[in-house]
């Protein structure tokens, strides 16, 4: 195929580097598009939001993640660019499509952007359509027509969800580089959150050999890894897992995260959530501070972004092997349902201590209504031609992948604002049976 970007002879014209020492090599119309509004927006949208109130190296761009994107797209294309299957069913404009989408695929998201999604309000859209939205309202298309001989519409398919039985094997294909058990999109963000929160554990599985073990699965429209990729896609899984566990889920950011989705819920019962969809990190600042201004959950934002932190206290936490009955009764349920409870439970505190306590002031944080993604991948056995699922012949990668992150990492919390100073003084697990049952 004749691509510029897969082409190490003209791939290299200029580089665009990205800690730590890694070098994209961008062609002209890649620049363009990294160029245009939507994509430099991205400069001003935080990856990892809150979490850099517990990490405070933690605030990378999605600008610079989604450059490693890309990155990743071209090294996983080149793998499979040598597997002569490859262009059986997926030709030149579809390479060109995946190229773009690629670097394009966060061009929709806004502040925060995952943390509200999980609200699941019917007013949030999903940032897929924002994607949609924003690169049919600018130069983009302008770009993709003339500079890389593709329609918009070739790039939307593949960042938009849509019935994984409606479309062709190829595209089917492309979609899993881009979203699937292992992605472009996770090569990048375990490593580079990993990088700049300051510990070990995204960083800590072998990109190239995981890259290099990369085949077609069984039904030929999804992405597998040979034997010999094994120990490197384990290495991954359970990446993923400390990395939830110790900085996406650790107690403090989903603190910081239950606060903001109560802010966002305490302002959508007001006032309209449409106009937030297109700020930047510090215009969403500002919009909240003034929507906040006397109210009585202005609190909730001052403890986010004053210049005196203030997040809430964890007074109780619940998992699936310690307190299995509560974590039932409260992961994955509506969030208005769990603002009631938290409701409840905070008239119940009141009643018990005397203290005046706001329906604000106590937040159950819960795992949200979706589960996480399982990862499903198969290893393809050459010797024996045959393909099992990587949890059959990795009994670890069975665990973490699927009990592990929805019951023991994603456990259920419950914060208080520290000017209560409820320590110790409550008998926090009666009422919460009170308020569920």
């Amino acid at each position: 195929m004749d691509i510029p970007e897969l082409n190490g002879e003209h791939s290299g014209r200029h580089r665009i580097r990205l800690p730590q020492e890694i070098d994209v090599a961008v062609t002209p119309r890649v620049l363009k598009l990294i160029d245009s509004a939507p994509f430099q927006r991205l400069r001003e949208i935080s990856q990892l939001g809150l979490v850099q109130l517990v990490y405070p190296g933690a605030n990378h761009s999605r600008f610079e993640h989604s450059l490693g994107v890309y990155r990743n797209c071209v090294d996983v294309l080149k793998r499979l660019l040598r597997n002569d299957a490859f262009a059986e069913i997926v030709d030149e404009r579809g390479v060109r499509s995946l190229l773009a989408a690629a670097l394009l695929h966060d061009v929709g998201h806004w502040p925060f952007c995952h943390a509200i999604e999980d609200m699941q309000l019917s007013a949030v859209p999903p940032h897929e359509s924002l994607a949609s939205k924003s690169i049919r309202g600018s130069e983009i298309a302008d770009i993709l027509s003339h500079d890389w001989q593709i329609e918009l519409e070739d790039v939307i398919q593949l960042l938009v969800p849509v019935d994984k039985k409606t479309i062709a094997p190829g595209q089917k294909l492309l979609r899993s580089i881009l979203s699937g058990p292992i992605d472009v999109d996770k090569l990048d963000y375990l490593y580079r959150d990993s990088l700049h929160a300051g510990v070990p554990y995204g960083m800590n599985f072998d990109r190239q050999r995981l890259i290099e073990s990369l085949c077609f699965n069984q039904s030929g429209d999804g992405l597998a890894i040979d034997a010999k990729g094994k120990t490197a896609a384990e290495m991954l899984v359970f990446a993923r897992y400390v990395m939830f566990s110790e900085v996406y889920w650790h107690h403090a950011v989903r603190a910081a995260t239950s606060m903001l989705q109560r802010l966002v819920y305490q302002w959508s019962c007001e006032g309209s959530l449409e106009s937030i969809f297109q700020l930047n990190d510090s215009d969403w600042r500002a919009f909240f501070n003034q929507a906040s201004t006397g109210k009585p959950w202005r609190n909730l934002y001052q403890g986010l972004f004053s210049q005196h932190r203030r997040i809430y206290k964890r007074l109780a936490q619940f998992d699936a092997l310690d307190s299995a009955e509560l974590h039932q009764k409260l992961a994955r349920k509506d969030y208005r349902w769990l603002i009631d409870c938290s409701g409840r439970l905070a008239a119940e505190i009141q009643r018990q201590t005397g203290k005046l306590v706001q329906p604000h002031q106590v937040l159950i944080d819960a795992p949200p209504v979706g589960l996480e993604v399982q990862f499903r991948v198969e290893v393809h056995d050459a010797k024996r031609n045959q393909y099992r699922p990587l949890g059959d012949v990795s009994p670890v990668t069975k665990v973490l992948a699927t009990h592990q992150f929805d019951d023991m990492v994603k456990r259920v919390r419950v914060f208080v604002d520290p000017q209560l100073q409820l320590e110790d003084k409550i008998d926090i697990n009666s009422m919460m049976y009170k308020i569920v049952d």
